[in-house]
């Protein structure tokens, strides 16, 4: 087995060996086991999927959160002549039909399914049907109610493994505390603990965190310091617009990305950035998922994030080619406080999220009691200026329906129109016959598209209009009319977010937002922030040893290329003897103060010298500080 896999992964992939435990997990998932792998950003977790399900007859499933990247998966295995599919709320009924009917009865290998689609009866009478081989759950964190990114709709996974027994699963994620690793076993029922966990730490990644007042100017001395392509990090859209605009004025060529710009646009904004055409992208955090680009050499955060989770993450899309590179978090004492502003911003009062709930069934004209996995088209703004709510707020109200499990909101994608031909062959020319008219335009399709009688094609209003010589609103008039007389199903090109309800709307009065929960999941988020803060605020403590211990490992040595290792390395002293001296005084100085020569005779054992090096320091740094009687105290 482990020559076919090989194989497989030169065949397809074309590399000539497996990464560090890659292997390792693929053979656990061959032999039947259900299999947790936690890997770092990069570190080729799809591959452990993949391959195993090649390597089988039958088809894998696949359950990931993200229409765009699931979306780029699925592409990226058709270029590999891989047969795949994706089933997304971005899809009309007769697609999904289509896709399943494929996957029952085609030799189809993968099928991406979003979360809030395993709940729906099409889904699960036709998932008995198919010949699984593997249940794959990306972003497998989000099944945790401990994990940064919970998603009630990941808990149904449990479900679905008793429609497909004895398939195992394999639960694959970059950011998982032990805690949350724990939770991720328990949740999709394992039949026995069996965890793959290579170390996060990051040889090549080289992190910085600096307190610095002028961001702009330290972030240009970085670009001209670090050479090759960088990501920019912000928290606000309109702060993306602004850094970029700064950059392309210092000749240093940017753009700038955020969930708000139109779908096309993104689209075509990313692809500058890919191919090296644009240097810098400046974004939210809505960039990046999904994107496998091997050469960035710098990433900047000049906001800090709201957990170490996603600092982690964002931070890990530089270096993935194993060369070194640097990630700089900048920060001001201005950002600790906005930091813990916006956490209290995004848990709006319960009253809110059920005002915003009752008018979401509103806006889309839902009686109570209807709509059950309905999908609405939806514009954040127009909805807030029509029912006058605050838009920041309203955001917030809708996270939080969402990890409750009401409503399920998916980002903006860019969808180019789709159709199909619902009659056979035989049908249609009877049709043509009886509607000379039309006979043009359907022999038009016909020729210009293959595959129309089988699959959704993806077509072009604009091409059909010029080979028509006509407008391409008769394009379109003339799509909706054959679809009317269900001679094909059109699907029209969408580029805004959607929302879908995930159970019938329900009566103001009868959601339940449990005061546990919201208070719980606050708090959590209070603690990763605060997390992130100290990380940010530390001085005394290597950057990839604080990032590694919030993950568990708890014996991770000094990366000695970090801001904090960097200054520890100025003072001409080993760690063993800098942690001795801090053993020593740490506990000392936390419970009394003392001045030098009271705290010198505690440690009268060590070389006095290393000792003041050691101590001056700490003073240096904040960690010890001195008062008005030269009395020396350990600061928290």
């Amino acid at each position: 087995m482990k020559e076919k896999i090989n194989s497989i992964l030169r065949e397809y992939w074309g590399y000539k060996s497996f990464r560090p435990l890659q292997e390792d997990i693929i053979m656990s998932v061959l032999s039947g086991h259900d299999t947790l792998a936690l890997l770092p950003t990069g570190g080729g977790k799809s591959i452990t999927f993949q391959v195993p399900a090649l390597a089988k007859e039958g088809i894998c499933i696949v359950v990931t959160p993200l229409i765009a990247l699931m979306k780029d998966q699925v592409e990226n295995l058709k270029k590999r002549q891989i047969k795949a599919y994706a089933i997304h709320s971005g899809l009309n009924k007769h697609e999904i039909d289509i896709a399943l009917n494929n996957c029952v009865y085609d030799d189809v290998k993968f099928l991406y399914v979003s979360p809030e689609r395993l709940a729906t009866d099409i889904f699960r009478l036709r998932v008995q049907k198919m010949n699984v081989n593997l249940l794959a759950i990306d972003e497998a964190h989000c099944i945790s109610q401990w994990g940064y990114d919970f998603r009630p709709p990941y808990l149904q996974i449990a479900e679905i493994r008793k429609l497909i027994p004895n398939v195992p699963v394999i639960a694959v994620t970059a950011t998982a505390t032990e805690k949350v690793a724990q939770d991720i076993s328990a949740k999709l029922e394992f039949k026995n603990d069996n965890k793959f966990q290579q170390s996060f730490y990051r040889e090549n990644l080289i992190y910085n965190a600096i307190l610095e007042e002028n961001k702009e100017e330290r972030l240009k001395h970085l670009l001209d310091e670090f050479e090759g392509t960088a990501v920019v990090y912000v928290r606000s859209r309109r702060r993306t617009r602004e850094v970029a605009q700064y950059l392309s004025g210092q000749g240093i060529k940017a753009s700038f990305y955020h969930a708000g710009l139109d779908p096309a646009e993104r689209d075509k904004r990313q692809k500058l950035w890919l191919s090296n055409k644009n240097r810098v992208m400046v974004a939210t955090n809505a960039f990046g998922m999904g994107i496998d680009k091997p050469d960035v050499r710098l990433v900047v955060h000049l906001d800090i994030p709201d957990s170490t989770e996603a600092y982690f993450q964002e931070a890990g899309r530089g270096g993935r080619d194993g060369k070194i590179s640097h990630a700089w978090l900048l920060w001001n004492s201005a950002n600790i406080e906005d930091s813990r502003k916006m956490l209290d911003v995004s848990y709006p009062p319960v009253e809110l999220i059920k005002k915003v709930y009752s008018a979401l069934g509103n806006y889309f004209k839902l009686v109570v009691g209807s709509g059950e996995m309905s999908t609405h088209e939806f514009e954040l703004a127009a909805f807030c200026q029509f029912y006058s709510l605050p838009v920041l707020e309203t955001h917030h109200a809708l996270r939080i329906l969402e990890k409750e499990g009401y409503i399920s909101v998916s980002e903006a994608i860019l969808n180019p129109s789709r159709i199909k031909f619902l009659m056979s062959k035989s049908d249609l020319y009877r049709f043509q016959i009886e509607n000379p008219k039309l006979d043009p335009f359907v022999q038009l399709l016909i020729r210009s598209y293959s595959g129309i009688f089988t699959d959704f094609i993806k077509i072009d209003e604009f091409t059909l209009a010029r080979r028509m010589k006509a407008d391409k609103e008769i394009v379109i008039k003339g799509l909706k009319a054959l679809e009317r007389m269900d001679v094909l199903s059109y699907s029209p090109s969408g580029n805004v977010p959607r929302i879908t309800f995930l159970s019938p709307r329900l009566d103001e009065k009868d959601i339940i937002l449990s005061e546990e929960h919201y208070f719980q999941r606050k708090e959590m988020a209070v603690e990763r922030l605060e997390a992130m803060l100290n990380y940010v605020q530390s001085t005394s403590k290597c950057r990839s040893q604080l990032l590694l211990e919030y993950f568990g490992e708890k014996k991770s040595r000094r990366c000695g290329k970090c801001d904090v290792c960097e200054k520890r390395t100025e003072i001409d002293l080993s760690e063993y003897h800098f942690n001795s001296v801090i053993k020593i005084i740490k506990p000392l100085l936390q419970k009394e103060k003392m001045d030098i020569r009271e705290l010198m005779t505690h440690i009268s054992n060590m070389d006095s010298e290393r000792a003041m090096k050691a101590i001056r320091w700490l003073l240096d740094n904040g960690k010890i500080i001195s008062n008005k009687d030269n009395k020396l105290e350990w600061n928290q």
